[in-house]
């Protein structure tokens, strides 16, 4: 090796010159890793089985800093190394650690670089590892030579060898991620416009200038035709009649046009100068010279007047990004339009008349409806008159206002008078009647808590409402009248636990006199053997509980109490690859009962109870509403294995997921 001092004053020149290799990491102590190696033999040692003398394995010597457990669950590894006999469950889980393979987390910590070649020395700066696929050196940098290095602060290692563009690529082939630099400007609506309008190549430039929301948009004649609405401005413009109203002056050529906007480029612009200063011949001769697809060719449309006119919208919805994005969808037949920009360029669409744009905005919307599109979708289909995405958007709330939508802040973009529809839906997916008031309850407090940005705690909700004023209930004061309605459609009678009740009671939305009437409405049902009496109507008067099938269900089950009687709700796998959904009544002291249910809930003994019900399945399959029910079914239920089964729904295909409701009602008997 050279002589460092012979290379210059400064070292690391003289590691430069020569080959690097990095000194060999000292080996760990044996003390250390003493009980690494127990943890990992000890699965090899449990699995040998019973030793002839009988002597169990050596285990590691507890202490402070190494400590072995007494209990390991079934996704630990198995840390004690002893024979397992006929213990099934270790055995398993033995079985399990050997066969696990190492997580991608553990390979990258096993193979990370050693200390010498590791290019994160900044400590400040989180560790990455390298991405590359043999992970030799970090990526290199634009430099020639055999001799270029890459630099990761004051520290460099050379650079790795070129693979030839012949060799066969050892990267995973998939799409390339965008760089977006730090100091990139945003993105305007000519930039965006022009994107979409340059896939035409149609280089004679533009004959019309549409003059809209406080910009000048430079349109081709062959394009507009596709908007309806500047089709027929631009009749009317044609129209010698009303030429002075829409043309611009005699001077205004397309050639004055392009010298004085900044729309083009500084060479087009002087390439169009140039051409309007040569002679005939000079201009015959350049043309000859050029080819019909040079930018520069002209035609005699250039010297024709721009077309101007005008469209006037006043519409909060259409931005100028979203008039950017519609008119340059004209200029290509597929649509090419963002999630984010749908609602905005369907509201442009409709001012413009382009019925096949709309369509294409339509049918995403149909593909991207979720909680935090749900709201602007239905009220942009209500406003431009998009029926099938309006009921769209009716149907996913249907089912989805409950388990999703309650627990986010889109919530408090829902109108009153569509939530009003959605809770009287027969439709609705509920988990019990208290969940649709608590809902309610979070909807209220959003409107009247315009500041809040995030959802809030039921313990924040509950407190709130408990602040105000006691001398009335919220619904009784003259801010509250207005939501009498919304809660008029909870079915209050099916909120039976008393825990549920006191928060109602602590809350004082409802009047006292509609609480007053509940627990009257419980204690007359419980005297009277569970009968419904004040109520006669199953639609308004049923009780519902449901639950959600998200995953193939081998077997899903839930108590449903009422009044006395208990009813099991399942949704079981059977041996024919079906799923069968039906509710069964339950004996006192069945397994299936928790203790509180069992010792201190109220046991009707009843042989024989009429109960009324309708068991409904929904689905969604590729965007449409698949809806599965029994109807309204009057049966005994009795503690026999033959008496005290329901219907039976069976579902031959369970599509992801699926909504399970029980509606039931106790008629007098």
């Amino acid at each position: 090796m050279a002589d460092v001092s012979t290379m210059g004053s400064h070292p690391l020149k003289g590691r430069l010159s020569t080959s690097y290799f990095p000194n060999i990491p000292p080996s760990a102590p044996k003390a250390t890793i003493s009980y690494c190696k127990s943890v990992n033999n000890a699965p090899y040692t449990a699995l040998m089985g019973v030793v002839v003398d009988a002597r169990q394995p050596d285990r590691h010597p507890i202490t402070p800093r190494c400590r072995m457990r007494k209990l390991v669950g079934s996704t630990n590894r198995w840390r004690l190394p002893e024979s397992l006999g006929s213990d099934l469950l270790g055995s398993r889980q033995a079985i399990k650690s050997v066969a696990m393979p190492f997580n991608q987390s553990l390979i990258n910590i096993i193979t990370a670089e050693s200390p010498q070649i590791n290019m994160n020395l900044d400590t400040s700066m989180p560790y990455k590892f390298r991405q590359t696929m043999d992970r030799p050196y970090t990526q290199p940098m634009a430099e020639s030579g055999p001799e270029a290095v890459t630099r990761s602060g004051s520290f460099m290692v050379p650079k790795p060898p070129q693979i030839p563009a012949s060799a066969p690529s050892r990267m995973p082939a998939g799409p390339v991620s965008k760089y977006v630099p730090s100091n990139a400007r945003p993105t305007t609506p000519k930039d965006i416009f022009l994107y979409h309008s340059k896939k035409n190549k149609n280089y004679v430039g533009p004959d019309v200038l549409l003059k809209c929301l406080g910009m000048d948009w430079e349109l081709h004649r062959p394009y507009v035709q596709k908007s309806e609405v500047l089709a027929q401005l631009l009749r009317e413009a044609d129209d010698p009649r009303l030429q002075k109203y829409y043309r611009s002056p005699a001077s205004e050529t397309l050639d004055n046009y392009i010298k004085k906007s900044n729309f083009y480029s500084n060479e087009y612009r002087e390439i169009s100068n140039r051409l309007s200063m040569v002679d005939g011949e000079e201009k015959q001769e350049e043309e000859e010279a050029k080819g019909v697809d040079h930018p520069a060719h002209i035609s005699q449309k250039r010297f024709n007047n721009v077309t101007i006119i005008k469209l006037d919208i006043r519409d909060p919805l259409v931005s100028k990004r979203a008039m950017a994005v519609a008119l340059g969808n004209m200029y290509h037949d597929e649509q090419e339009v963002n999630r984010e920009d749908v609602v905005g360029v369907l509201a442009a669409s409709s001012y413009l008349g382009c019925k096949s744009l709309m369509d294409g905005c339509a049918q995403l919307m149909l593909k991207t409806i979720s909680y935090r599109t749900v709201c602007q979708f239905h009220k942009a289909a209500s406003k431009y008159q998009q029926e099938h995405v309006l009921l769209a958007c009716e149907r996913w709330m249907e089912l989805n206002l409950i388990p999703q939508l309650s627990s986010q802040i889109q919530l408090r973009e829902v109108p009153m008078e569509v939530l009003q529809k959605i809770l009287k839906s027969n439709r609705l997916f509920v988990y019990n009647e208290y969940s649709v008031y608590k809902t309610l309850a979070y909807w209220l407090f959003l409107q009247l808590n315009q500041h809040i940005q995030l959802m809030p705690s039921h313990s924040t909700v509950l407190t709130f409402f408990n602040s105000l004023p006691k001398s009335a209930s919220f619904l009784d004061n003259d801010d509250g009248q207005i939501y009498a309605p919304l809660f008029a459609a909870v079915r209050l009678h099916g909120i039976v636990d008393t825990n549920n009740i006191q928060d109602m009671q602590l809350m004082n939305v409802l009047p006292q006199s509609t609480l007053i009437d509940l627990l009257s409405q419980h204690y007359h049902a419980l005297q009277g053997g569970g009968d419904m009496a004040a109520l006669r109507h199953f639609t308004t008067g049923a009780i519902r509980q449901g639950f959600v099938v998200d995953d193939e269900p081998h077997y899903h089950s839930e108590v449903f109490s009422l009044h006395g009687f208990h009813f099991e709700l399942k949704a079981v796998r059977n041996n024919k690859d079906q799923i069968a959904v039906f509710m069964q009544r339950l004996r006192p002291g069945d397994p299936i009962l928790s203790f509180r249910q069992c010792e201190r809930h109220t046991f009707s003994m009843r042989a024989d109870r009429e109960v009324r019900y309708c068991i409904t399945v929904q689905q969604i399959d590729s965007g449409d509403h698949n809806m599965k029910t029994t109807g309204v079914v009057t049966q005994k239920f009795g503690l026999g294995e033959k008496t005290s089964r329901s219907e039976v729904i069976k579902l031959e295909k369970l599509d992801k997921p699926a909504y399970v409701v029980f509606s039931i009602f106790f008629p007098a008997s």
